[in-house]
């Protein structure tokens, strides 16, 4: 474990963040902040450390429980960090994704043309 991580190195070592260059975007346009104040990439994390980042519709929420610049898997990523995102932060993200009846389930393809008359005949 490192004593000193910049914020960017150790969200995408977390698996916050798929690249190291998208968790300094995300800094850069300040969609991160760190005990209620934005930051910049550079700065570095302490245990405890509170991170909000913004995933629209939704702001998720992090404490950082321990602190190391290696990515790592993400069943050891748990022991780093506590996810502490609002209950209603967590309900706005499921009705964002069930809302509408037209959903399908990924990999079901297209509609065939039964199914299709069925969803016209549903809007109508």
């Amino acid at each position: 474990m490192d004593d000193k991580v910049r914020v960017d190195k150790w969200m995408w070592a977390v698996r916050i963040f798929k690249t190291r260059s998208m968790a300094a975007e995300a800094c850069k346009k300040g969609k991160v902040s760190m005990n209620g104040l934005t930051i910049k990439p550079s700065r570095e994390i302490r245990i405890d450390d509170k991170i909000d980042i913004r995933f629209p519709p939704i702001i998720r929420s992090y404490r950082v429980k321990a602190i190391s610049g290696k990515r790592m898997s993400a069943k050891l990523a748990v022991d780093f960090m506590e996810d502490i995102t609002a209950q209603d932060q967590l309900d706005l993200l499921n009705a964002t994704k069930s809302y509408g009846f037209e959903h399908r389930q990924r990999g079901a393809g297209r509609p065939t043309k039964l199914e299709r008359r069925l969803i016209d005949k549903l809007k109508q």
